[in-house]
């Protein structure tokens, strides 16, 4: 599994919240969704994004941003236009009041705006549930990642926001996995860019060495594995993985598999027909007994904790 793939696996869209915006100035709104991941792609115009704990961002035809929550922000066409409506979680629309909007038009199949044929046309894709693995990999990223539409120069922009007006059979899903796509091409480009920070494992995949360690790990966290296995797959000695894989990617080999191995428990443990058991067995650990001892060490509560409170609700 290279990362790109792991990435797609982790911030999966599920009936994600895909909404294509048409304004005229002046607009504001405030959006406090609490929603772990944003993407806003602009199609047309220009606008302002002015997160909670980042510096604003100005966005222009073909740029996309990629917000991680919960934090608010706040979309305008200028950072002095006052609030019109705010969107809070379940994407209830208020007034800055609190009372329901219901002056802001509907325009079509998931389109809002206030005007039919408005300056600024953006699309926003909202993932509405937590994915830990995805939160493990997205970890490397700044809480706002943007990506001019000149350094990228991405057909995917274009497509998201034409299927975005369409009501099709089987149309949530081509734009649940539309969203993901353009997520991995924008972290892609991000990692890919000058002065990107990248992170260990991202950069570790070009050694020919580590590079299959880590795939064997990624594919495989259900097997026994031990450094002498891994070595051994790779074709060199333990010593020489155990140095290479600390160095490229900055903790050991089974150090990585412990937190991979977590990381994709949280996930399968929001799942509420996912048994503890089920989950051991998936990630490589024997009894659920190991997997909850295992899972409260490294993440300070238990399985069933975690399912309590990170579960979305129905």
């Amino acid at each position: 599994m290279d990362p790109v793939v792991a990435l797609v696996d982790g911030p999966r869209a599920r009936g994600a919240f895909v909404l294509r915006s048409v304004m005229d100035p002046p607009w504001s709104l405030r959006v406090e969704d609490r929603a772990p991941l944003t993407v806003v792609t602009m199609v047309r115009g220009h606008a302002h994004v002015l997160p909670d704990s980042a510096a604003p961002v100005h966005l222009g035809p073909g740029d996309v941003v990629v917000l991680q929550g919960p934090d608010g922000y706040t979309l305008a066409d200028d950072p002095a236009t006052a609030p019109q409506a705010v969107i809070h979680p379940g994407q209830r629309c208020t007034r800055v009041d609190g009372t329901t909007l219901v002056d802001i038009a509907g325009l079509g199949v998931r389109t809002w705006g206030n005007a039919a044929d408005g300056a600024t046309v953006m699309v926003t894709g909202t993932y509405q549930r937590p994915h830990e693995v995805g939160r493990h990999l997205l970890g490397a990223l700044p809480p706002v990642l943007t990506l001019r539409g000149e350094e990228w120069d991405e057909p995917l922009v274009a497509l998201i926001a034409r299927e975005s007006i369409h009501d099709r059979p089987g149309q949530e899903a081509v734009l649940d996995r539309l969203l993901d796509l353009l997520l991995v091409a924008a972290l892609r480009a991000w990692f890919d860019g000058p002065g990107a920070q990248r992170p260990g494992w991202y950069g570790a995949t070009a050694d020919p060495v580590v590079g299959h360690a880590l795939r064997l790990l990624q594919d495989g966290p259900a097997r026994p594995w031990t450094v002498a296995h891994l070595a051994a797959a790779t074709g060199v000695s333990r010593a020489t993985l155990a140095r290479r894989f600390t160095e490229l990617v900055g903790e050991p080999p089974m150090s990585f598999l412990t937190t991979w191995r977590l990381s994709l428990a949280a996930d399968l443990l929001l799942d509420p027909d996912a048994t503890l058991a089920a989950v051991a067995r998936q990630v490589g650990y024997s009894t659920p007994f190991a997997l909850s001892a295992a899972f409260k060490r490294h993440r300070g509560v238990s399985p069933q904790e975690h399912r309590t409170t990170k579960a979305p609700p129905d």
